[in-house]
Order: C-alpha cells, then sequence, then structure tokens
C-alpha cells in the first residue's frame, strides 16, 4: 500500500479505481495511434454508458436527472459529432483535437443561436467530448477504470466547473485529489458544496501512480491510500467546539450554489435559499464574455428551483483563481469587477439574463470584490435601464478596506454579504492557495472586528447583513459570527444539514 499525504479541503471518505489525469497531455506523436473507428467507439462507449446510467436513475425514481443524462446519451450518439470527429482523424487530425475542436465548432452554434434552450445543450456538447477523450486518456477501452465504477480524480489542476460537470453527468465520482491548490480555492469550495472528499496539496509523484488501482480517500485527515479498499486510517478526534446557547436568536440559513445539483442538494436539505449564486464558475475557460443565451442556459435550471425563494445571483467574478483565457492576457487589469464594468453590453447581457430567469424567485444583486461606492451606481444605471422595478442590489464585503467603510458603503447598497474567504486572505495577507488560508481562519479576532463593523453598520442602516464564506460551516467559527452580530448565513450545499442541526442547538 502506497500513502500520499496532503491538506484535506473537502471532509468525507471514498473509495474507487484511480482516473489518473498526467500533469499534461502526451504529445501526439507519443500516443497510441487511433483510427476514425477508434473515435466512432469512443462516442459510442460514452453513449452506452450515459444510456445506462439514465435507466438506473429512472429506476431509482430521479427522473429529471435521467432526463438531463439522456440527452447527453443522445448527444453522443449523434452521428453528425461523432462522424465529423472521425472524418478528421481519417485525414490525418490527433483524434483528440479532433474531438475538441470538432466539439466546440458545434457548442459555439448552439450558443450563437440565441435560444437559452438550445445554448443549454452546448454545455452537454462540451462534456460528451470530455467523456468522449478520457475515453483515450483513461485507457478505458482497456478497461483499467470501467464506465460505472467510482473513481477517484487524481489531477495536478482540477477545476470547480469540472466537478460540478462530472456531478451534474452522473458521472461515478467518488473524490478528488489535486497537486495544486488549497482549502479556500474555488475548487474545494464546490467539493465541499457538492460532498465529495477532496484533498489539496497533493506530492507531484501521485501523477505517476497507475490508473485502475483501487485507492481510498480520506477527505477528513488528507491522505490517499492507493491499494486500500477502505480508509485504513483512523477518524481523528473531535475538537472542542464552541457550543451556541440554547437560547441564541433565530439564523437564517442560505445556500452557496454554482449549478443546478447544487440547488437540488440544497433544497432537500431544507435550505431557505440560496444568499450566492456563483455564475463565472461555468464560464472558467471560456473564449470571450458569456453572452445573454449561455446565461440564460446557467441559470434558468437553477432559478427554476427558487420560486418563492431568496436567489441572490452575484455578477461575474473573473478574479484570483478564476481567470478565464480570454482575460488572462490583460492582467493585472483586466480582471474583476473593473473588467465587468468596462465592458457595458456583457454587464447588460447578464443582468437581463438574471431578470429573465427568475420564475419568481425573490432576487436580489450582489456586486463583488466593491471598492468604491461608484461601482454601485454603475450597475443600478444599467439595472434601471432595464427594469423599472429593480431588485435589491448588494454588495459583497470582502476587502479589508471596504469593511472598515462599511458606513460609507450602508448608504449605497441595499444589503451586505461578507465573504470571509477573500477577507481573511486580505486581512492576514495569505493567498487563496496557501495551506495556511483554510475557512477557520476567519475566527483570527482582526477578522472578526472587521465582520462586528459591518453588521453594526448595517444594523444602524437598516440592512441585511449575511456572511457567506465557507467560515459559516466551520462549528468553531460560527458561533463567533452569531456573537459579532451576523443572523444569516449562506454555506455549501453540502453543509447546510450540518449548519442546520448545530443551529438548532440553541433553540429554545
Amino acid at each position: 500500500m502506497t500513502r500520499f499525504r496532503g491538506l484535506p479541503v473537502s471532509p468525507g471518505h471514498a473509495s474507487g479505481l484511480l482516473r489518473i489525469r498526467p500533469a499534461r497531455p502526451s504529445p501526439a506523436a507519443a500516443r497510441p495511434r487511433r483510427t476514425r473507428d477508434d473515435v466512432t467507439a469512443a462516442f459510442a462507449a460514452v453513449a452506452r454508458s450515459r444510456t445506462a446510467l439514465a435507466g438506473r436513475l429512472r429506476a431509482e425514481g430521479r427522473d429529471d436527472e435521467a432526463g438531463i443524462i439522456e440527452i447527453a446519451a443522445l448527444i453522443a450518439g449523434d452521428p453528425a459529432l461523432a462522424g465529423a470527429a472521425a472524418d478528421a482523424v481519417a485525414a490525418g487530425a490527433d483524434p483528440e483535437t479532433a474531438i475538441s475542436e470538432t466539439a466546440e465548432r458545434h457548442a459555439r452554434l448552439m450558443e450563437d443561436l440565441g435560444n437559452p434552450d438550445l445554448a443549454a445543450r452546448a454545455a452537454d456538447i462540451r462534456q460528451v467530448a470530455a467523456a468522449a477523450i478520457d475515453y483515450f486518456r483513461t485507457d478505458r477501452g482497456s478497461s483499467d477504470v470501467p464506465g460505472g465504477s467510482p473513481f477517484i480524480l487524481v489531477a495536478r489542476d482540477i477545476s470547480p466547473a469540472e466537478l460540478i460537470e462530472l456531478t451534474d453527468s452522473g458521472a461515478p465520482l467518488a473524490g478528488a485529489v489535486s497537486v495544486s491548490g488549497g482549502a479556500t480555492s474555488h475548487a474545494a469550495i464546490i467539493a465541499r458544496g457538492l460532498a465529495i472528499p477532496m484533498m489539496a496539496g497533493a506530492d507531484p509523484a501521485v501523477l505517476e501512480t497507475r490508473p485502475g488501482q483501487r485507492a481510498a480517500l480520506d477527505g477528513t485527515s488528507g491522505e490517499l491510500a492507493v491499494g486500500a479498499t477502505a480508509v485504513p486510517s483512523p477518524a481523528a478526534p473531535a475538537s472542542p467546539v464552541t457550543p451556541i446557547p440554547r437560547s441564541g436568536p433565530a439564523v437564517t440559513v442560505l445556500a452557496n450554489v454554482a449549478s443546478a445539483v447544487e440547488t437540488r442538494r440544497a433544497l432537500a436539505a431544507g435550505v431557505e435559499g440560496v444568499g450566492l449564486l456563483r455564475t463565472e464558475i461555468p464560464f472558467l475557460e471560456s473564449r470571450d464574455w458569456p453572452g445573454y443565451g449561455r446565461q440564460r442556459a446557467l441559470l434558468e435550471p437553477i432559478l427554476s428551483q427558487l420560486e418563492g425563494k431568496t436567489a441572490v445571483v452575484r455578477l461575474l467574478d473573473f478574479s484570483g483563481d478564476k481567470i478565464p483565457p480570454f482575460l488572462r492576457r490583460d492582467l493585472p487589469s483586466g480582471a474583476g469587477l473593473a473588467a465587468l464594468l468596462e465592458r457595458p453590453a456583457a454587464l447588460t447581457d447578464q443582468l437581463r439574463a438574471i431578470l429573465d430567469s427568475a420564475h419568481g424567485a425573490r432576487l436580489a444583486i450582489l456586486i463583488p470584490m466593491v471598492r468604491d461606492p461608484a461601482e454601485i451606481t454603475r450597475v443600478r444605471e444599467a439595472l434601471a435601464a432595464l427594469t423599472s422595478r429593480p431588485p435589491p442590489t448588494g454588495i459583497m464585503v470582502e476587502l479589508a478596506g471596504t469593511a472598515r467603510r462599511a458606513t460609507e458603503f450602508a448608504r449605497a447598497a441595499d444589503f451586505f454579504s461578507v465573504g470571509t474567504n477573500d477577507l481573511v486572505a486580505d486581512v492576514l495577507g495569505l493567498a487563496r492557495s496557501d495551506p495556511a488560508a483554510g475557512p477557520g481562519r476567519a475566527g483570527d479576532p482582526r477578522v472578526l472586528d472587521l465582520v462586528r463593523q459591518v453588521a453594526a453598520a448595517g444594523g444602524e442602516a437598516g440592512i441585511d447583513v449575511s456572511v457567506c464564506g465557507d467560515a459559516a460551516a466551520d462549528p468553531d467559527v460560527l458561533p463567533e459570527l452569531i456573537a459579532a452580530g451576523i443572523r444569516t448565513v449562506s454555506v455549501g450545499a453540502g453543509a447546510v444539514g450540518p449548519v442546520r442541526s448545530l443551529l438548532s442547538q440553541g433553540e429554545p
């Protein structure tokens, strides 16, 4: 048995077969020679696995999820997609390149039609193509990692969008191991929301491990045991938790989501709405600003579940570890809120998509990384041009300077949402990828003092103040946040149940 240690970033235990993604794709010359028949077989294998999965879901009464998977099966079986990729290989193209480029052409055609339902199919096309490529990369044809078998994904980098796509597609993803990243990376945040055990900061040697072996992952202690069928390490002793007084105040629990699957899980756990809808996650590999159709395709499946419930939609936040390719060349000034405000058409497309996808949800617009009240004014002006009844507009408080000026910002915003992950990084001088930058660091007195200032400023102005960072799910930090005046928290879907349970201890 071989053990690899790392940083525990999403708790839980997982076992399955190892699916290893190499540090970099092998050059075309080093790959096994593939024919057009191999490409056809890859798409056929994806279609079969998706069809089988849809059948299992229907047998379990999960018809909505089965319908989503059946669409993927139909796409994988479409001869127009598989045939075009196979023809490119017959003409001499590398199979992975042929599949990727063919799928991208088809996806962009869907997006350019301006129909939200068809734009949603673009994401399905890309996911099917990724599965077909994965068929080659993991040698699933000879079945080291058979279709339908639970697997642990091991890679140098794992994107948050990848975790969502795998979960949405019904792939039996049991756990994830990343060489890069930390506890506050967005991949880790999404993993916690989906309750996927995950370890980051693993030894790069894990990428040289033979795929297809059985392994067990302990996401609570941060250990991958290759050759094990169950987690061999003993459970870590529970650390003392600060109790919430039984006479404590009522606290509203909302969810942080970036996908329909997270929303379904959060609602099933009894959440009262969505306090943070991360709109940028599906577009982190985008080649340009997502337009109206692509954004409605993201929003419709989420907001349609939230009729009559709170739905706080954050504007595109391309910053930190979430910089898409089309903005990387413009750094440092070309990303974040500034980039969106500099492109009025992109801002208008997003606001219009949000308004048109509401489905009776109690909408609110959340502006990320605000540094100046003038930024709030610009968003309000864009909203006023689209509707005579704009939804409430609030701001993320995730910079120390903004927190210290909370009284000033309270005159311009309708509500505050404290982002503890970035606030901790800013106050303590830590990068989000730093292993020391976990959610528990929000318990630092310097951070809590700023949270108290923000809560007090909101109370004086009569506006709501929530915490949407992962610290709100930390059993040691949550009581401190409540003591600081916080009465609404928004946590990952996977944390809704535990947080509600913890808060119930404070009910009389």
